[in-house]
């Protein structure tokens, strides 16, 4: 059984240096130590794990499968120490409470920087830590203790979760000029799908939603390119790859009527609701006071 005292943060941190830099003597360099120092701290921690974690090669290491797990354990570890020092720092300095709140893509570009900013203007000692994820994600995280808030899409559930409504947003149908659906002001999904799709990555709600709604009507979604964000699909159909479903504010202005053409979708799903969900452990006051000045957003 391994002992947990015998893990030293700043060894973590050197063989996360050394794996992400894939030689031992790049990572010496970049932590300003000898390659005989660091190779010691390697072959204590590999002592420590009774496990070889990574495979010396002429041209560098390979990182074994041990080797891989400590990595992604290391990150978190690392990434929480982090976390905790920064949260301590802002206490010192006048701070009163952290909120860890994560969020979908779709509230980032739409709504939730003016609205934090509005919260924050009225609150100004209290800290949001905000990151960027998927609603899948971000239900896991609050069900876990991860995050304290989180808003994410109406479509995936979200049981034993608080939750109220935070925004709702409308979906449209973006075409290319040029394309044959170019000039319509309206259309129903079925419609479309003769058409090559640009659409987000696996995992994200709207793709869930679209793949859904296709298989309503016993048709295929076919999906040509898949990014990782709104802006890469609005690119993707300027470039004339294929067409797409976005929130109708996540469209840059400027592109609207000169590159693209947004359609209005008739089909009750392009009308969303955005929630706003607390953790069961999202006890603290600040928690509290953003979930309800969110919730009222409506």
């Amino acid at each position: 059984m391994i002992n947990p005292a015998h893990f030293d943060l700043q060894t973590l941190r050197i063989f996360l240096l050394v794996a992400d830099s894939g030689s031992l003597t790049r990572a010496a360099e970049r932590a300003h130590m000898t390659l005989s120092a660091i190779s010691k701290r390697i072959g204590e921690l590999e002592k420590t794990i009774d496990c070889e974690l990574l495979v010396r090669l002429p041209r560098g290491i390979e990182l074994t499968p041990a080797g891989v797990g400590l990595r992604e354990h290391a990150q978190r570890v690392i990434e929480q120490v982090n976390r905790m020092a920064g949260e301590m720092s802002d206490f010192a300095v006048g701070v009163r409470g952290h909120v860890r709140m994560w969020v979908n893509t779709s509230a980032v570009v739409q709504f939730l920087p003016n609205d934090i900013a509005e919260f924050l203007s009225e609150n100004a000692g209290i800290h949001i830590g905000l990151e960027e994820k998927l609603s899948v994600a971000i239900i896991e995280a609050l069900n876990h203790g991860r995050a304290d808030l989180g808003v994410f899409a109406d479509n995936v559930p979200s049981p034993g979760i608080e939750k109220k409504p935070y925004r709702s947003d409308d979906l449209v149908l973006l075409v290319p000029r040029g394309h044959p659906l170019d000039g319509l002001k309206e259309i129903a999904f079925a419609d479309t799908l003769e058409y090559g799709y640009v659409a987000l990555n696996e995992g994200s709600s709207l793709l869930k939603r679209m793949v859904t709604a296709a298989t309503a009507t016993e048709k295929t979604l076919r999906i040509r390119i898949q990014v990782s964000s709104f802006d890469g699909i609005c690119r993707m159909i300027e470039a004339g790859l294929g067409i797409g479903v976005l929130p109708r504010a996540a469209v840059r202005p400027e592109i609207l009527g000169t590159r693209l053409h947004a359609i209005t979708l008739i089909d009750a799903w392009a009308h969303r609701t955005l929630w706003i969900g607390r953790s069961a452990t999202a006890v603290q006051p600040e928690a509290i006071k953003l979930f309800n000045f969110l919730a009222g957003r409506q």
